[in-house]
């Protein structure tokens, strides 16, 4: 008979006084006890004519057991750290010691794995690798049955524009958080659906289906400054040139628009010294001629990383400078002529992003990264010297194929986790630097400079 009383004792030893071990030490004496009651005759004379074949099903058992563990090691090491992973990879281990030709042979090196399992820890590696398939899972899209869509004409407003049908009756209004991604244009053919679960909308726009052109008299005729640049403190902000530099010029005359920013002010969007707007105004307002600032309207405010505010006490050892001349705060950084890759799949943001890169003296080149041709992409990457990878855009299987011809070519690299102005500055200070290419929770020093 199988003496199983070392084995016994050796469980209990192991066992502490929490559910999971109670629970493994459970699940090792059942092991222990069914082979065990499998030998219990084997004291009795065995007839020759009653010889059976041998059983496998402990045999089967182990290499069971042995599987599981090899299961369980696999998500250790992909998630180290992980308790869940850790938690079954002990579970697996114990019960695998207490079996008795391997537990005889290599209990002294299951014992030290299963003590490596315990000092499993989550490294920053496997923390930046969650966080960036977090940010490139794929936002679902809602459906909709384009069947029960109806044509309109678009006619643009200084915020948002009107659905017009063909008897040219006004049908909708739409907001501009509605249309400013579809980059929307007087004359446009859009197809439309009524909103009647969504007590802020009118309609939604399904899809543009075509453009016609309109009459200059059908429609009021916009114009538009984009990327424009607040600045000032709180309860006196004021817009005068965009993120390029370049001053609002209304009729060739430079303007000043004052900034109420109580009238903009909500959950989300805060506009304070930094913000990056769009304006709009009616080229043909009567108001142009005597004051143009009032016929300029915020058509959308871009949801931006703000830059850190100086405290009052700063403020006050400031206070001799020349408050009479506007001063920006850049990164001390100038790319000289070197060429970097946008990685974006989107246009939506596009020029303002390559706008930085030439604020810093640098040649911005788009790199679609919805394109998921390998060849494609290396053909783009290795004439560059500086990659940055905007997550919010791209397409999961292009970011993997971006990640190995940067490091194949040795061209300078960094992420940006979001479309905003101050995270790619920072992204593209960090790859010029080669710095790390995820910010995450460290702290990194960048170095600003004042210029006029």
């Amino acid at each position: 008979m199988f003496d199983y009383r070392n084995n016994l004792k050796r469980i209990l030893n192991k066992t502490t006084g929490d559910d999971k071990s109670l629970q493994n030490s459970l699940n090792a004496i059942r092991v222990i006890i069914a082979m065990a009651g499998g030998n219990k005759d084997s004291n009795k004379p065995v007839k020759a004519k009653a010889v059976k074949k041998p059983d496998n099903s402990q045999s089967k058992a182990n290499i069971k057991q042995v599987k599981q563990l090899i299961i369980a090691l696999t998500k250790l090491i992909a998630s180290p750290g992980d308790p869940a992973a850790k938690n079954s990879s002990l579970s697996a281990l114990h019960q695998l010691t207490f079996v008795p030709d391997i537990g005889k042979r290599y209990g002294d090196v299951l014992g030290k794995l299963g003590q490596a399992i315990q000092d499993s820890v989550t490294n920053k590696d496997s923390v930046n690798k969650k966080i960036f398939e977090q940010a490139m899972k794929p936002k679902k899209k809602p459906k909709r049955d384009y069947r029960k869509g109806k044509r309109y004409t678009v006619i643009r407003l200084v915020s948002g524009c009107d659905l017009i049908n063909s008897n040219g009756e006004r049908v909708y209004t739409l907001r501009e958080s509605q249309i400013h991604s579809l980059n929307l244009k007087s004359g446009d053919i859009v197809e439309a659906i009524a909103e009647h679960n969504n007590p802020h909308y009118e309609a939604t726009v399904l899809r543009i289906v075509g453009h016609r052109k309109l009459r200059t008299y059908d429609y009021d005729q916009i114009a538009t400054f984009k990327y424009a640049v607040v600045q000032g403190r709180p309860n006196h902000l004021a817009i005068t040139r965009n993120i390029n530099g370049k001053k609002l010029r209304i009729r060739g005359k430079a303007v000043v628009v004052p900034v109420d920013s109580s009238r903009y002010q909500d959950d989300e969007v805060h506009l304070v010294d930094g913000s990056i707007v769009d304006l709009a105004w009616y080229t043909g307002d009567v108001r142009l001629k005597k004051n143009p600032a009032d016929a300029v309207q915020i058509r959308w405010i871009y949801q931006v990383d703000q830059p850190k505010h100086n405290s009052a006490n700063n403020r006050k050892k400031k206070e001799n400078k020349d408050t009479s001349e506007d001063v920006l705060t850049k990164l001390d950084m100038d790319l000289h002529y070197q060429r970097v890759g946008v990685a974006i799949g989107d246009n939506q943001n596009e020029a303002m992003l390559e706008s930085i890169v030439k604020r810093y003296n640098g040649i911005p080149t788009p790199i679609d990264a919805f394109q998921g041709k390998k060849k494609v992409i290396e053909n783009q990457i290795k004439d560059l010297d500086i990659v940055i990878l905007v997550t919010a855009f791209a397409a999961h299987d292009s970011t993997w194929n971006i990640r190995e011809y940067v490091g194949k070519y040795n061209v300078k690299f960094a992420v940006s986790s979001s479309k905003g102005y101050q995270s790619f500055e920072r992204a593209l200070y960090r790859a010029e630097n080669r710095l790390p290419a995820y910010e995450g929770n460290q702290t990194i020093e960048y170095k600003t400079i004042s210029v006029k």
